[in-house]
C-alpha cells in the first residue's frame, strides 16, 4: 500500500498544503532501508498502535534490549516482545485456546508503530500487519516513512533490573475519566504519542511533543492540544477525517509508568479558537471513553529532557 488515502488527502486540500504533501508522498515507502533497519536495532522500545477486541484505539509501548527489532527482509518487521497481560493490548494478536491454556492463532493485526531515538531526536514511523511469531511478533510492512525531528524533547535512558527500585509495585487502575493524578500528568506532559485507523482499520502510531501545558485538561474526559507546523502529510489528522476513533500513550520517563487513554478525536479548525493557542495551525479535541494506567510497565527511566528549540510558547 503506498500514496494518501482519501482521508489524507481531503485534510491536505483543506491545509492548503496538497502541493507540499504531494512532493512529501516520495518519502513514504513499501520497505524499511538499511539505515532505517540499523537505526531500529539500537533501540530499546517500540510504541505500538492498534484495535482492542472491542474495536477499541489504544497506543502502548514494547521495551527490549537493543536488538528486540529485527529487519530480516526489507519489508518485514520482527518484534522480539509481546504486550504485558495487563497491557489494553495484550489480546490484539493471540487469545485463550480451547482448554484455556496456551494460544491460538488469531487473524493478523493491523498495527501502527513508531520507533524513535529521543537522545538524536530521530523517528521511523511504520504500518503493517503483524502475527504472532514466537514470544515475539512479525509484522509485514506497508508502508514506512522517515519524520523530522520537532518537538522531540532530547533523553537519555537506563534499564533497571527487576526490584531495582524499592517501592515500585506493578499494579493497573481503570476508570472512565481521568484522575486528579492523570490530569496533573497530562499538563505537565511534554511528549505523547496518538495511535488512529483509516476507515478500512490501517492503524498508525505518530508522535506529538511541545512544552510542558500543550496538552489542555478540560475536563476529566476532554483534552485539546495544538497541530503544530508538520511535514504536510497529516497521517493522523487524515485517518481521523474517516474515522474518529483514537488512543494516548502517555509516558512515565521518570517512573516506568505508561497512561493509556482511548476515546475519540477531532480536528477544529475555527480560525478564532486557533489563533488563541501560540504556534497552533489547527486544534484536536479528544473525548476520553476509558483509561488504563500501569506502574512499573516499562524498565527503561529517562534523563531530564532537553526542549527541541522549535516547541512553540505555552499560553498563560
Amino acid at each position: 500500500m503506498s500514496g494518501y488515502h482519501r482521508g489524507e488527502l481531503a485534510v491536505q486540500e483543506r491545509a492548503g498544503l496538497d502541493r507540499r504533501a504531494a512532493g512529501a508522498q516520495r518519502a513514504i515507502r513499501p520497505d524499511i532501508p538499511e539505515v532505517a533497519a540499523d537505526f531500529l536495532a539500537r533501540q530499546p522500545f517500540l510504541v505500538v498502535g492498534g484495535a482492542d477486541e472491542r474495536g477499541r484505539i489504544w497506543a502502548t509501548q514494547l521495551t527490549g534490549e537493543p536488538g528486540f527489532l529485527r529487519v530480516p527482509a526489507p519489508d518485514t518487521l520482527v518484534i522480539d516482545a509481546l504486550p504485558l497481560p495487563d497491557d489494553p493490548l495484550a489480546g490484539l494478536l493471540t487469545s485463550a485456546g480451547p482448554d484455556g491454556v496456551g494460544t491460538r492463532e488469531v487473524a493478523p493485526a493491523r498495527i501502527g508503530m513508531i520507533g524513535i531515538e529521543p537522545a538524536t531526536r530521530r523517528r521511523m514511523r511504520m504500518n503493517g500487519r503483524a502475527v504472532r511469531d514466537g514470544n515475539g511478533l512479525r509484522v509485514t510492512l506497508d508502508q514506512a516513512v522517515a519524520n523530522c525531528p520537532k518537538y522531540i524533547q532530547e533523553r537519555h535512558h537506563h534499564r533497571i533490573a527487576p526490584g531495582e527500585e524499592s517501592g515500585q509495585r506493578h499494579t493497573v487502575a481503570d476508570g472512565d475519566a481521568l484522575s486528579p493524578v492523570q490530569q496533573e500528568a497530562l499538563r505537565t506532559a511534554d511528549t505523547f504519542f496518538v495511535a488512529t485507523a483509516s476507515d478500512r482499520g490501517d492503524a498508525d502510531a505518530s508522535h506529538r511533543g511541545g512544552n510542558p501545558g500543550f496538552v489542555q485538561v478540560l475536563t476529566p474526559r476532554l483534552l485539546r492540544w495544538p497541530d503544530y507546523a508538520g511535514n504536510g502529510m497529516f497521517l493522523t489528522l487524515g485517518n481521523l477525517e474517516l474515522n474518529p476513533a483514537a488512543g494516548l500513550l502517555v509516558p512515565g520517563w521518570a517512573t516506568g509508568t505508561s497512561l493509556h487513554v482511548t476515546g475519540s478525536a477531532r480536528t477544529v479548525w475555527d480560525a478564532e479558537a486557533v489563533a488563541r493557542v501560540p504556534g497552533a495551525e489547527r486544534l484536536v479535541e479528544f473525548e476520553i471513553a476509558a483509561v488504563r494506567e500501569v506502574a512499573a510497565a516499562s524498565p527503561l527511566r529517562w534523563s531530564e529532557p532537553v526542549p527541541h528549540r522549535f516547541n512553540p510558547p505555552v499560553a498563560g
